[in-house]
């Protein structure tokens, strides 16, 4: 086994990478039909995904589900960087991988805030149909990109879950009983779908770090129901853009196709539900401060990594 210890975890992956590419019959850094090839178009057989990376993707969909189901970001904004930063991954093909696993993710972290009674029906309701238009709209947009520049764009955009997650640390309570009724009129929660929808589509993730502080600064719910109604949201609206995105991934690049989406996807999402079950039931049952912290400080590193920074 290679020393981890003198060549870090991102060396490491592109050895490993490099290695595999020269043995395909395009030769090195090319396709099989000998077109240059990025870390996403290598076919991903049960050949080519070792067992090592195997293990790497299972550790990740676990790592994520709990993180997203506890602080309610969804399991993408954690394998988006790591696909992309660590394992090299083309950015496209990380997003349309983590909006598969979104599905999975918000479907077991639902059943647990459903279990707690914690999911606002009508805000739902509410939110699904333009939160669904919009997601399309954004998977549209991002397609139209180069990977490098929505590469730069999720860094920019993980600042902002930084600052967010960071003023939670000193304001994460309920809100109090004499606070004012919650605003959950069509226009003020319509709003708040369609936002969430569109950063979904764009950047690949959930949605959940855009609908949260939404749905608590302008429709005044309470923490712990923003983040179990947008998983309720994320169910819907994570399969309708998910679904847009992996049927049209092929027509970005010939070297990207559905089956290597799929492929990763399903070694992510076993485990990425599981994590996100026992994320939401913590997220009823523990302080999440301690999450916040560490979940912070991946988001440091990984923006950096995503705005080229280090």
């Amino acid at each position: 086994m290679a020393d981890l210890g003198r060549q870090g975890p991102k060396d490491f992956f592109n050895g490993r990478i490099e290695a595999r590419l020269a043995g395909w019959p395009g030769g090195p850094g090319k396709s099989n039909a000998g077109q240059p090839c990025s870390r996403g178009s290598v076919p991903y057989t049960a050949s080519v995904l070792d067992g090592f990376e195997l293990l790497a993707l299972l550790g990740l969909g676990l790592v994520s589900g709990v993180v997203g189901g506890m602080v309610g970001v969804g399991g993408s904004i954690v394998i988006i960087p790591v696909l992309t930063v660590v394992m090299r991954y083309d950015q496209h093909l990380s997003q349309a991988t983590a909006m598969i696993v979104n599905i999975s993710v918000a479907a077991a972290a639902l059943f647990r805030h459903h279990q707690a009674q914690a999911v606002r029906w009508d805000v739902v309701l509410r939110m699904v149909p333009l939160g669904i238009v919009f997601i399309l709209v954004g998977v549209e947009v991002s397609n139209l990109l180069e990977g490098e520049v929505l590469k730069r764009i999720y860094g920019a955009f993980l600042l902002y879950v930084i600052v967010f997650n960071a003023l939670k640390l000193f304001d994460d309570h309920q809100l109090s009983p004499d606070a004012p009724e919650p605003h959950v009129g069509w226009r003020r929660v319509g709003m708040v779908g369609g936002s969430m929808g569109f950063v979904a589509g764009l950047l690949g993730i959930g949605g959940g770090p855009v609908a949260n502080p939404l749905l608590q600064g302008v429709c005044r719910l309470p923490l712990r129901q923003t983040i179990a109604t947008s998983s309720a949201v994320m169910c819907l609206t994570a399969l309708v853009g998910s679904a847009h995105k992996n049927l049209t991934l092929a027509d970005l690049t010939p070297a990207l196709s559905i089956k290597e989406s799929l492929l990763v996807a399903a070694c992510l999402a076993p485990t990425a539900a599981f994590g996100a079950f026992v994320g939401a039931g913590l997220t009823h049952a523990l302080p999440v401060r301690w999450v916040r912290v560490a979940f912070i400080l991946l988001m440091v590193w990984a923006s950096a990594n995503m705005l080229g920074v280090v």
